[in-house]
C-alpha cells in the first residue's frame, strides 16, 4: 500500500453506555447474537483501505473484548480515558509512532457502519483534511430554555445530524486533540468540535440514515426486529468428511494439533472436522463443496492449513449478506480421544469463524468397534450449519 494511502481507524470503545439500562456496555450486548462492537469493527477489518485498527477500551472491559472481537484482525487496544475526548487522544498517540495520512474515528455504538460510508469518509478527509459523515434533519427543531419554553426555531434546511466515522489529516486532529489537552479544554462531544475549536474547516459528507447510534434499550429492541426480518431466510447445511491414517505424529482436528500415533492421509492437512463444518456451509448456501472450491488436484493446497478454507466458507456468507448463526461438528472415532480437547477445539473454531463459543459445539463417539473407524484404519466426521440470509438471497 502506498504511503499516501495509509488510513487508519480508532474505534473508541470505552464508555459505559449508562442510558442503554442494565446489561453491562452496550458494546458488548448483542444484536441478533453477536456482539455490537464486533459488528462496528469487521466493516473496517475487511475494508481494503483501512491498514491500521487501533480500538480504545475501558482496561475493566478487556476480557469481554477479547471474547466478542475473536476473529477479528486488529492493533492490541489501548485504555481509554475518562472522556470520549480523552479516549480519542489515546488513540492517535498509539498510532503516533507510526503514523497513518488519514485517521477515521468511530464509536464503536454505531454497528452498522457500511464500507461504503468508510470509503466516502476516506475521500473525503483526501480532499478536505477534515470531513464528517452528516444526515438532514427532516423535523423540526425547536430551541427551548430552562424551563421548557421554546425560544427559537432554526432553519432544519441549515442544520445535519453528525455522525461516525469522523475523518482527518492525521497530523492536524492530534494536534488539534493535543493543543486542547494543554489547555485544559475536555468538553467536547465530538471531534469535529475540536477540530471547529484549533480553527479547522469541518466539510460534511453523505451519511447514512441506517448508520445509527445505540444509546437506548428501545434502540436495541428496534434493531434486534430489523434484522431478524431482514435475515429471514434461515437455511442449514450438512457436511461430511473422512480421512486414513498413515505415518506420523499427529492430527489436525479443529483446527488444534493432537499429539497421536499416526497421522493423516491427505492431500491438505486433513482436518476432518473443519473440512466437514466447510462442506455444511456451502451446503447451505448452495454452493458447491470443498473440492469444487479447493480441488485436490491443485497444488497449492499441498499440505494446506484448513483454517483457511473455513475462513472462506464463512467470507461466502457475509458475502451474500447473511449470518452463521450455529456450527456443529461431530467426530466418530476410537482414538484419539476428543472430550478432553473439546473446549479447545470449540474456542480455535471461535477464533477462526469470529463466532462465539456459545454457538459452536464439538463432540464425538464411537463406532462401537464397528467399520473403519472402529479398527482405528481413520477418523470420520458429520458436520451441520445454521445460516441465516436475506430473503432476496
Amino acid at each position: 500500500m502506498a504511503k499516501t494511502d495509509r488510513s487508519a481507524v480508532i474505534i473508541v470503545a470505552a464508555g459505559r453506555g449508562l442510558r442503554a439500562g442494565a446489561g453491562g456496555p452496550k458494546q458488548y450486548r448483542t444484536i441478533a447474537g453477536r456482539p455490537v462492537i464486533a459488528r462496528a469493527l469487521e466493516p473496517f477489518c475487511i475494508h481494503a483501505r483501512i491498514s491500521t485498527i487501533q480500538p480504545v477500551v475501558n482496561p475493566d472491559d478487556i476480557a469481554m473484548f477479547n471474547g466478542a472481537v475473536q476473529g477479528l484482525r486488529f492493533q492490541s487496544p489501548v485504555p481509554g480515558g475518562a472522556t470520549r475526548q480523552a479516549s480519542v487522544r489515546a488513540g492517535l498517540e498509539a498510532l503516533a509512532s507510526d503514523p497513518p495520512d488519514i485517521v477515521l474515528i468511530h464509536d464503536a455504538a454505531r454497528a452498522f457502519v457500511t464500507g461504503a460510508l468508510i470509503s466516502r469518509a476516506i475521500d473525503a478527509a483526501k480532499i478536505t483534511g477534515a470531513a464528517i459523515p452528516a444526515v438532514a434533519v427532516t423535523d423540526t427543531i425547536k430551541a427551548v430554555n430552562a424551563a421548557g419554553h421554546i425560544v427559537a426555531t432554526p432553519d432544519r434546511a441549515t442544520l445535519r445530524i453528525a455522525q461516525t466515522p469522523q475523518a482527518f489529516h492525521f497530523e492536524t486532529i492530534l494536534e488539534a486533540h493535543r493543543r486542547a489537552a494543554r489547555d485544559g479544554r475536555d468538553d467536547f462531544t465530538d471531534d469535529a468540535a475540536i477540530a471547529e475549536w484549533a480553527g479547522l474547516t469541518v466539510a460534511t459528507f453523505e451519511g447514512d440514515v441506517a448508520n445509527m447510534k445505540l444509546t437506548n434499550p428501545e434502540d436495541f429492541q428496534r434493531e434486534e426486529a430489523r434484522l431478524a426480518a431482514s435475515l429471514g431466510d434461515v437455511r442449514t447445511g450438512t457436511g461430511y468428511d473422512v480421512h486414513a491414517f498413515g505415518d506420523g505424529d499427529h492430527v489436525m482436528l479443529c483446527g488444534v494439533r493432537v499429539p497421536f500415533s499416526r497421522g493423516f492421509l491427505a492431500h491438505s492437512d486433513g482436518d476432518v472436522g473443519l473440512h466437514a463444518l466447510v462442506d455444511a456451509l456451502l451446503g447451505a448456501l448452495a454452493d458447491g463443496d470443498i473440492g469444487s472450491h479447493f480441488p485436490p488436484s491443485d497444488p497449492k493446497w499441498k499440505g494446506a492449513a484448513s483454517d483457511q478454507f473455513l475462513k472462506y466458507a464463512i467470507e461466502r456468507v457475509t458475502q451474500r449478506g447473511g449470518r452463521v448463526a450455529h456450527l456443529d461438528v461431530t467426530m466418530v472415532c476410537e482414538a484419539p480421544k476428543i472430550g478432553p480437547l473439546r473446549d479447545v477445539m470449540r474456542a480455535r473454531i471461535a477464533e477462526i469463524t469470529g463466532l462465539p463459543v456459545s454457538r459452536i459445539s464439538v463432540k464425538a463417539t464411537t463406532s462401537e468397534r464397528l467399520g473403519f473407524t472402529g479398527r482405528q484404519e481413520g477418523i470420520a466426521a458429520i458436520g451441520s450449519a445454521t445460516i441465516r440470509l436475506p430473503w432476496d438471497n
